[in-house]
C-alpha cells in the first residue's frame, strides 16, 4: 500500500512539474533587454520598451502581474522548458523550428529582417556581395540560422554575439562589415538612436526569416496562451496597443488585422 501511495504521489508531482502554468497572480516573462526600442534597461536598472509596456498592459487586463526576468536570448527557450519562466516576450519571431518547442500566442507585431551596413560600401545581402566580408548576428536569433545556412558555406565570415548591443558596437567600430537583425529595431535602435544616417538598412526576405512575432509559452500551456490572447485582444479593443505603438514608433504600424 505504501509503495503504491508513493508511486501515486510521484506521478502527481511529475505531472505538476511537467504541466502547465500554475494559476498564480504572477507571470514570469523572459526577456533579452538589449533590443531597444522593444526592450532595454534604463539607467536606474528598470526595464522599458514597447514589449515591456505592452506586456504590462496585457497583464493588467487579465489581472496578473508581469515579472520580467532578464535572459540571454539563446537561453530563453531552455529557461521556459526548465520552468524558470512562464512565457517569453522578447521579439521572438514565429519560426517552424521554434513551433516544435513552444506554443505561440496570436501575432503581436510584424516586421521584416534587414541587413545593416555602411552606405559607402555599397553592400547587398547576397553571397556575391558579402563574399570575404564579416557579418554579425545575435546568438539564438533566426538571423543566425539564416546567416549560417545562406552564407556560412559560401566564403562569408559569420561572427556570433551574445547580445545585439555587441553586434552594433563592432559594426560601428568596423570590426564587422554588416549585421542582420529585425529591420524596425535596426532603424529605431541603431540608425535613429546613434544618428547614423550613413548606414543602409536593407530589407531581407527569406523563408527562414518570417515576419510575425508573438509571445511564447510551453507547448502544453494552452490555458496561459488563451489568457494572454484575451489580454492582447482587450488592449487592441481599448486603444492601449495603439497608444503604446505611437509612443515608441510614431506613425509606424506594427500590426494590422
Amino acid at each position: 500500500m505504501k509503495n503504491n501511495l508513493r508511486v501515486a504521489v510521484l506521478a502527481v508531482s511529475t505531472l505538476l512539474c511537467a504541466g502547465s502554468y500554475a494559476a498564480s497572480d504572477t507571470i514570469r516573462i523572459g526577456v533579452d533587454a538589449t533590443f531597444p526600442p522593444f526592450e532595454s534597461i534604463k539607467a536606474d536598472g528598470s526595464l522599458e520598451g514597447f514589449e515591456i509596456d505592452l506586456g504590462n498592459a496585457i497583464c493588467a487586463e487579465i489581472k496578473k502581474t508581469c515579472k520580467w526576468v532578464p535572459y540571454n536570448f539563446d537561453g530563453l527557450i531552455p529557461g521556459l522548458k526548465a520552468h524558470k519562466l512562464d512565457a517569453i516576450f522578447s521579439s521572438m519571431g514565429i519560426t517552424e523550428k521554434r513551433r516544435k518547442q513552444v506554443l505561440y500566442t496570436d501575432v503581436v507585431w510584424t516586421g521584416f529582417s534587414s541587413m545593416l551596413s555602411r552606405s559607402s560600401e555599397g553592400l547587398l545581402p547576397t553571397v556575391d556581395s558579402l563574399k570575404g566580408k564579416t557579418i554579425g548576428v545575435q546568438m539564438g536569433s533566426m538571423q543566425e540560422e539564416f546567416a549560417q545556412k545562406r552564407y556560412g558555406e559560401h566564403g562569408v565570415n559569420i561572427k556570433i554575439y551574445q547580445d545585439q548591443d555587441s553586434v552594433y558596437t563592432d559594426l560601428l567600430s568596423g570590426r564587422i562589415d554588416a549585421s542582420f537583425q529585425d529591420m524596425i529595431q535596426a532603424q529605431f535602435g541603431f540608425i535613429n538612436a546613434y544618428k547614423k544616417n550613413g548606414y543602409s538598412n536593407q530589407k531581407v526576405e527569406d523563408k527562414l526569416l518570417p515576419a510575425d512575432t508573438a509571445i511564447a509559452v510551453r507547448k502544453n500551456d494552452q490555458k496561459l496562451a488563451e489568457l494572454l490572447n484575451k489580454g492582447l485582444k482587450l488592449v487592441h479593443q481599448n486603444g492601449t496597443y495603439d497608444q503604446i505603438q505611437t509612443k515608441y514608433f510614431g506613425d509606424l504600424k506594427l500590426y494590422s488585422e
